[in-house]
């Protein structure tokens, strides 16, 4: 099953889930502090999973649309900090994007940190649209407060644009259990005139919940899925940037990532660094 922007939602069988609205998602899973888990499989598989939880999973549905267009700018230094620290298997690993809703016109500045424990701890603010793909004072001063809050000895100063992602994605949520499942298909990662972008016929699931495993990975292994280590980031920088040093995540995505040159490189990624 190939994926297009126009058939993701039907192709995955999402137009047959009960709907949810943002409110009744944000209500029951909001989980800005959580474990995930990511599954790297074929959409058809996909596809077998959805069917599996739609009698305990509602589809985000924002107006009658349940896909959304996602596009990140990830920031880092001039040495990939973020990008070693997460490859360098660290305790205090971090994430610094700006993270566009292309159909919304919706921005947020997010950080996200692992706690003493491994699991993921984000932090949002709310930006104008325009802002996307860059940290005005605002979003510096945001950046720097949580940084510091969370033990990490960097600030915006050291920070500039280094890759954008842009996928499609839905949303499904356990709403009695306070889980999430994310399908995310189409996916590119580019710097400067370069794109690794995931071959069309697989789906990056993931799920958002506690330390146990939820509903969805019992399902997810069940259909034969396994647990991958991706960052979409780390991906993107892993084949895009050269003279990295080799890793898992590399070899893992040169099995279903292409790479290409862009025809326009990406504007926003020359934009200056914080304000």
């Amino acid at each position: 099953m190939i994926l297009t922007p126009s058939s993701f939602a039907s192709a995955l069988g999402l137009t047959a889930l009960r709907g949810a609205t943002l409110a009744e998602v944000d209500a029951a899973a909001a989980l800005q502090h959580r474990t995930d888990r990511k599954y790297l499989v074929p959409s058809a598989r996909a596809r077998d999973l959805v069917d599996r939880l739609a009698e305990s999973h509602h589809v985000l549905d924002l107006s009658g649309r349940r896909t959304t267009s996602y596009h990140s700018t990830y920031f880092d230094t001039a040495e990939l900090g973020a990008w070693r620290a997460h490859v360098q298997r660290r305790r205090r690993r971090w994430k610094v994007r700006t993270r566009l809703y292309a159909e919304d016109g919706l921005c947020r500045v997010e950080v996200k940190t692992k706690d003493g424990r491994g699991a993921t701890v984000k932090h949002a603010l709310r930006a104008p649209a325009r802002a996307y793909g860059q940290l005005d004072a605002q979003a510096a001063e945001f950046v720097d407060d949580v940084l510091v809050r969370a033990g990490i000895p960097v600030t915006t100063a050291d920070l500039a644009p280094s890759a954008e992602i842009r996928y499609v994605r839905a949303a499904l949520a356990d709403l009695d259990h306070g889980t999430r499942v994310t399908l995310d298909g189409l996916l590119s990662c580019h710097r400067d005139d370069r794109t690794a972008a995931l071959d069309s016929g697989h789906v990056l699931v993931e799920t958002k919940g506690g330390a146990q495993p939820a509903p969805a990975d019992r399902q997810l292994l069940r259909l034969g899925g396994r647990l991958v280590s991706l960052s979409k980031y780390i991906v993107g920088q892993s084949l895009l940037t050269p003279g990295l040093p080799d890793n898992d995540v590399r070899r893992l995505a040169r099995t279903h990532f292409r790479l290409t040159r862009d025809a326009t490189p990406a504007q926003h990624l020359e934009r200056t660094h914080a304000a």
